[in-house]
């Protein structure tokens, strides 16, 4: 069993959250994955760039031997500035990935049930997220009350009322 604490995200975990950006990036079975210069384009850099304004939340999962193997956020888009996961300009969008060694263990349940909490206590109302229909977190989307929306390219956006 994988023994791991969630704490908040710290300056110095920034690295870490470029390394969870690039993991999120959905890739299907028996396809390359895409190049790790992906996430330096607009439209995806900007999960990341600059984190740490105003409305930024996340946490980061470290195993026992103090390494960082997974990551939870929400960050604000607006409507000039749209996420994959855009509903409205009050809407957080969040990202998470779990290091791929370290997936199916639990830790994606407690960084969203963490980051749940916190974000209810912090008066917010919804949360969306933009996921490939055929990723397995799709399942742990659901079981937290996440409903479809819409979709977008052959993303499905998703959103949970707290």
């Amino acid at each position: 069993m994988t023994t791991f604490t969630i704490r908040s995200i710290t300056e110095q975990d920034i690295s870490f959250l470029w390394d969870m950006l690039y993991e999120s990036i959905y890739v299907s079975e028996g396809e390359e994955p895409a190049s790790r210069d992906m996430i330096n384009q607009p439209l995806i850099s900007k999960y990341v760039e600059g984190w740490g304004r105003n409305g930024d939340i996340g946490y980061i999962a470290v195993n026992d031997l103090g390494q960082s193997i997974g990551s939870i956020t929400i960050r604000y888009f607006n409507k000039d500035n749209k996420g994959y996961g855009y509903v409205n300009d009050e809407t957080p969008e969040l990202g998470m990935a779990i290091r791929s060694e370290y997936r199916g263990k639990g830790i994606g349940t407690e960084l969203l049930k963490t980051l749940l909490e916190q974000a209810k206590l912090k008066g917010i109302n919804t949360i969306s997220l933009s996921v490939d229909p055929n990723n397995s977190a799709m399942k742990l989307y659901k079981r937290f009350g996440f409903k479809q929306v819409g979709m977008e390219g052959t993303s499905i956006t998703m959103i949970v009322n707290l």
